[in-house]
């Protein structure tokens, strides 16, 4: 299983709000083959070696300076380097060291500022590339955990129905009622229906918990039936054809990453569609400058921010104005990422994407309040 650590809305919440001289920020690309854990260790040695010279540069408080090199030298010796994902996101201060394992690759990255460069989790979480499986035939049913780049795995789930008939306790769904009214095509309807029932009452705690994509493999009349009770944000209307028994995990959770890939497609084709019609009306931007000062007052959203770009400078904390700066010094924080800061902290979306995602593959493009 892939390691992955999905910033949830109050951790990013807090390294957002976090203002401190010396904060930094490291994203190494790593992998979770053991065989080349020791190849990611030197890379992220070789980023701290970056980060602290950096506060060297800047003349950083000696006693500060030492504090922070031992918080990042004992990620180097934590035990947890043996399990890994796609990039190790390192945020370090002083006082403290948080990191992610993320499973989706992140440009490398070191960022020493007085607030931490947080722009890529925002892809993270916006396109986790996680999701949950619902294999659902008559006869079985298994929930699937799929994640990037590993097998698929079936994860246990309590209370989960064997199959249809023994939801319905029969020893088939062909079973005529006590009364004789439940039978015939109609009758394997009802039973369904109750076994479609009891199975998204059993997943609910594990998907809710997950917070992730529910995708159906189920044919019909079954995945009908399963969609009309099952009422959960987390089901996505698309899903695998065909039946999923005689398919191993691994097979149903290749189907599943295509699925994904869709689903993503789609939202990102709804937001620049969105975008393209608001700009129409005057309420879209992908004018840096602009949208620097309507996220300042809280004007942004929903911002679509190129992941990888790193913009040097500062946004004036009054008027949201830019004064563009020079790279690798400890001084500025990147005006992209204060942007994408202030919209999420005044309530806004935030979509960290690919360039080629972006509207007129523009560094950002933001949908406005007004």
């Amino acid at each position: 299983m892939l390691h992955v650590d999905i910033p949830s809305h109050v951790q990013m919440e807090r390294l957002l709000r976090d203002r401190r001289a010396g904060s930094v920020s490291i994203y190494v690309p790593t992998t979770p083959i053991s065989a080349e854990v020791a190849a990611n260790q030197i890379d992220l040695k070789n980023a701290i070696d970056e980060a602290l010279g950096q506060l060297r540069d800047a003349n950083f408080d000696k006693r500060e300076f030492t504090a922070l090199e031992e918080r990042l030298a004992d990620l180097l010796d934590d035990e947890e380097w043996q399990f890994q994902a796609h990039t190790l996101a390192v945020f370090a201060t002083p006082e403290r060291a948080v990191t992610f394992r993320l499973g989706n690759k992140v440009a490398r990255t070191v960022e020493v500022s007085d607030r931490f460069h947080v722009k890529p989790l925002f892809r993270v979480a916006a396109f986790p590339q996680v999701a949950l499986v619902l294999a659902l035939a008559a006869g079985s049913v298994r929930l699937i955990e799929v994640e990037p780049d590993l097998p698929a795995e079936t994860v246990r789930v309590e209370a989960l129905p064997k199959d249809a008939a023994s939801a319905a306790r029969k020893a088939s769904i062909k079973d005529r009622s006590p009364s004789g009214r439940i039978q015939g095509s109609e009758g394997q309807k009802v039973r369904l229906t109750q076994y479609a029932r009891a199975v998204a009452r059993a997943v609910a705690p594990t998907v809710g918990a997950a917070d992730v994509p529910l995708i159906l493999a189920a044919t019909q009349p079954l995945a009908s039936i399963y969609r009309s009770v099952d009422a959960s944000e987390h089901l996505a209307a698309r899903g695998i054809d065909g039946s999923p028994e005689g398919r191993s995990d691994s097979e149903i959770g290749l189907l599943a990453r295509d699925v994904l890939d869709a689903i993503y497609a789609d939202r990102l084709a709804e937001l620049r569609d969105l975008f393209e019609a608001r700009r129409a009306d005057g309420r879209g931007s992908s004018d840096v400058a602009t949208v620097a000062r309507a996220a300042t007052i809280g004007g942004v959203d929903t911002l679509l921010v190129d992941m990888d770009e790193t913009l040097p400078g500062i946004v004036d904390d009054l008027t949201g104005a830019i004064i563009l700066g020079t790279p690798d010094d400890a001084h500025d924080y990147g005006v992209l990422d204060e942007i994408a800061r202030r919209t999420f902290l005044n309530g806004g979306r935030v979509v960290a994407v690919r360039r080629s995602d972006v509207p007129d593959g523009a560094q950002l493009a933001a949908i406005l309040r007004y």
